[in-house]
């Protein structure tokens, strides 16, 4: 005991074990087997229940529907039954090679021989040379040549390769090609295809140069005579329909429009298949009242990557045929008895050359556009079908829109087509331009599942542990004359609103109206849409906005931050009385640990809702699966843009970082550390010392530590570490309950006056307690502070000597 003698002073007084007027160590003894029973029993409850849900899981996953498994090889996925196979790679197992393997080649240029050399080249692509044009040249840096990699039955074959003239560029041949006579324009369009041989490189300017080249060309008379012009303007055309979406601006409209119309002519005179285009003409025979142009899968590879073209005249009807991408039938009136009656039809694979204003495309989903021409005859009525492909499991068709390209507003239409209904996506319209389905999908999103019991029993204890916690706190305060009551007060209260709104409120209300896909061709495209034949504004459609669920993810976000903040701010006041023992709190602490406990978060809070809010867009913010922050991107892949990173896990990263730091240094100088000064208890009791740890450990929130392994990317491993971080941090209220207000003295005696037969033994179990008194050589009133916060076992100041 120390007396002050001048100026500041202060008398603090130490309790053991021995010294409470309750000491007995077979009560003691007695009440310790007693907790680890009822704790013992709480574990072994809570274990059981995830292994009962662990079998559930996965005895629904084993007699559920069952999804023929695939073995994909070369790095394809399976994903619905099938291989999803990458570009070198084809086939029903990815075993069929679709590249050709890198090459060299020797060719001589102007007596000197020179080698080109090729890499890896997929299959109906053009691969680019190593060896480059010469700096000082006009295409300076560009590749000198380029080889085509085609497939001959299965066998993938590499064509010759074409070399570059490097003192041009597709400036320098739009200015030459309008008065190239017909010996040069096979050069023009040989180099304008080397020089669009690589798309992903091109600017709007290549496009806009490459456009203008291909449409001077097909103008061209007699063009459809010379056939290897006319494919290698078509593969040009083919491969600018693989450059980059954001390099088709919108001043590009009317360059793109004047090829599309030119194209539309060009296909009364010609036949040129390549990836990205088809081009197809056919004579019409005399009294012809229908043709139909069909573009069906080929899967004698068991691949979808091949289109087999098909024209059928005097057809019935649209076709039935489930591999058939899209169709188109002409219902021909003649107006002529002439015998050069001819139709042309053209199907794009995408639609960039097709930029709407009005019409906004954020996903790779098939959009092809087709058109059919007629010469010699009219076309009263066009039936047109489209059968997309996508991935039903990510996205459900909510609706879709015919259309038909406007030339005089360079946009799509609504007027004169309608929807009909039906197998595939039907249309019918009075006109014979490019037509199209602009659709309009919803995300199928997961919605989590109902809480399980685990959840409901683990955060039912907690809240009820946590009442009891802050009434106890409350009610006694007079009692324990503790002054740190109101930091565990607000722990426990920003813990509890958090759990009651989690368990009321994480469910999006979404979810109830929420049906599983349709795998039928019938349901799947006559059920997801209106009659209402209306222009989409998107291809995808956002789910019905749920401003209950919003409110729950900003409460939800406010009060966890808010918890972790008040762990944090106990942990500083750890560290200030147990580990600066000999200085007071600052002034005004408690005011100020209010201030930040409860004002950082909302400040967090609202500049996350600033920065991701104000595009009126709530799923910039929130999850549409369940009511929390937002973390995934449109592939479901972790994204460092959206909120869940930048406004919860770092923030609380480095609470828990600081809080670790804090607790290993409460743990090992006060209490795991040896104290050689006492007279009494030399040695604190092992289960004295696990239980301060579990005390100081739950308090601070050491245990969310668990949920950053919920992040590794292996499902089992997650799976684990998700059951672990359930049972650890929802039932962290009842923990804080058993810890602080079940194993206090004075909840004891309260229990035993109320019922004599709970009489429960009583001991002292002070973490430890200190006395100020603050005094001046002039008169002063006293202040006083005892600390009882962390009711463990006593662990005297005389082992923190070596912690300064």
């Amino acid at each position: 005991m120390v007396y002050p003698s001048q100026g500041y002073g202060c008398i603090i007084s130490f309790y053991s074990r021995a010294d409470s007027p309750h000491h007995n160590m077979p009560s003691h003894h007695r009440d310790g087997i007693l907790i680890a029973i009822a704790g013992c029993a709480v574990t072994l409850t809570l274990w059981s229940l995830c292994a009962w849900q662990l079998i559930i899981k996965f005895h629904t996953e084993i007699t559920g529907t069952v999804v023929p498994p695939c073995f994909c090889h070369n790095g394809g996925i399976c994903q619905d039954g099938a291989c999803m196979c990458p570009d070198e790679w084809i086939g029903l197992l990815c075993d069929i090679v679709n590249f050709c393997e890198a090459s060299t080649y020797t060719y001589n240029s102007e007596g000197d021989i020179k080698n080109l050399t090729f890499e890896r080249i997929i299959v109906g692509k053009y691969g680019s040379s190593k060896e480059k044009c010469e700096p000082h040249t006009v295409n300076g840096n560009s590749s000198i040549a380029i080889r085509l990699c085609s497939r001959n039955g299965i066998i993938p074959t590499l064509e010759q390769p074409s070399v570059l003239n490097c003192n041009e560029n597709l400036d320098s041949l739009a200015s030459q090609v309008e008065t190239a006579d017909s010996s040069a324009v096979l050069e023009i369009a040989k180099t304008t295809q080397i020089l669009t041989a690589v798309p992903d490189q091109l600017t709007t300017q290549n496009i806009s140069a490459a456009v203008n080249i291909s449409v001077q060309i097909l103008k061209k008379p007699n063009i459809s005579d010379d056939p290897q012009a006319s494919k290698t303007v078509v593969t040009t055309v083919s491969q600018l329909l693989d450059a980059k979406e954001t390099e088709f601006s919108n001043d590009l409209v009317n360059v793109t429009s004047s090829l599309t119309k030119t194209i539309e002519e060009f296909s009364l005179m010609s036949n040129v298949t390549q990836t990205n285009i088809a081009v197809q003409s056919v004579p019409l025979i005399l009294n012809s009242s229908a043709i139909l142009f069909l573009a069906q899968r080929d899967e004698t590879l068991g691949n979808f990557q091949t289109t087999k073209l098909e024209i059928q005249e005097d057809a019935t009807g649209l076709s039935d045929e489930l591999s058939t991408e899209v169709q188109i039938l002409l219902n021909i009136t003649s107006n002529s008895s002439s015998n050069n009656r001819r139709a042309g039809f053209v199907l794009y694979q995408n639609n960039k050359l097709f930029q709407s204003q009005t019409y906004r495309s954020h996903n790779n989903f098939s959009k092809q556009v087709v058109s059919g021409t007629i010469d010699g005859g009219t076309a009263n009525g066009v039936e047109i079908a489209f059968n997309p492909k996508y991935n039903t499991s990510k996205f459900q068709l909510h609706d879709y829109a015919c259309v038909f390209w406007d030339y005089s507003v360079n946009d799509w239409n609504t007027v004169g087509c309608t929807k009909e209904r039906g197998q595939f996506l039907r249309c019918k319209c009075n006109h014979t331009t490019h037509f199209a389905v602009l659709m309009a999908f919803r995300i199928n999103y997961k919605y989590a599942k109902p809480l399980e019991y685990i959840s409901y029993i683990g955060v039912g204890l907690s809240i009820a542990g946590l009442v009891i916690t802050i009434l106890f706190q409350i009610l006694t305060r007079k009692t324990r004359k503790s002054s740190v009551t109101w930091m565990l007060v607000s722990l426990c209260s920003s813990m509890l609103t958090f759990n009651i709104i989690f368990i009321s409120g994480i469910e999006n209300r979404n979810s109830r109206n929420h049906s599983s896909n349709t795998s039928g061709y019938e349901q799947q495209y006559s059920t997801y849409y209106t009659t209402n034949n209306t222009l989409p504004k998107s291809d995808v459609v956002d789910p019905p906005e749920d401003s209950w669920c919003t409110a729950v993810s900003v409460l939800l976000h406010y009060f966890l931050l808010a918890t972790f903040m008040w762990t944090a701010l106990n942990c500083a006041q750890l560290y200030l009385l147990l580990l600066r023992a000999m200085k007071p709190l600052p002034g005004n602490f408690i005011v100020t640990m209010s201030v930040i406990g409860w004002g950082i978060p909302a400040v967090v809070v609202a500049v996350t809702l600033g920065a991701t809010y104000r595009g009126g867009n709530a799923l910039n913010y929130r999850q549409e699966e369940f009511c929390w922050l937002a973390a995934l991107d449109q592939d479901q892949n972790f994204s460092t843009k959206k909120p869940m990173l930048w406004s919860f896990l770092l923030p609380v990263a480095l609470i828990l970082l600081f809080n670790i730091i804090i607790f290993i240094k409460i743990v090992v100088c006060v209490i795991w550390k040896e104290n050689k000064d006492l007279t009494r208890n030399k040695k604190d009791s092992f289960m004295g010392k696990i239980t301060g740890t579990i005390s100081v450990a739950v308090v601070l929130g050491i245990t969310w530590t668990t949920g950053y392994f919920m992040l590794i990317n292996q499902e089992e491993t997650s799976l684990v570490f998700s059951y672990v971080f359930c049972i650890l941090n929802a039932t962290q209220g009842i923990q804080i309950c058993i810890l602080y207000t079940f194993r206090s003295p004075i909840f004891k005696k309260k229990i035993s006056k109320m019922s004599p037969a709970w009489k429960m033994p009583e001991i002292s179990i002070y973490l430890h307690s200190q006395i100020y008194r603050v005094a001046k050589l002039q008169p002063v009133k006293d202040f006083r502070e005892t600390f009882r916060s962390f009711e463990t076992e006593n662990i005297s100041f005389s082992t923190l000597s070596d912690c300064y």
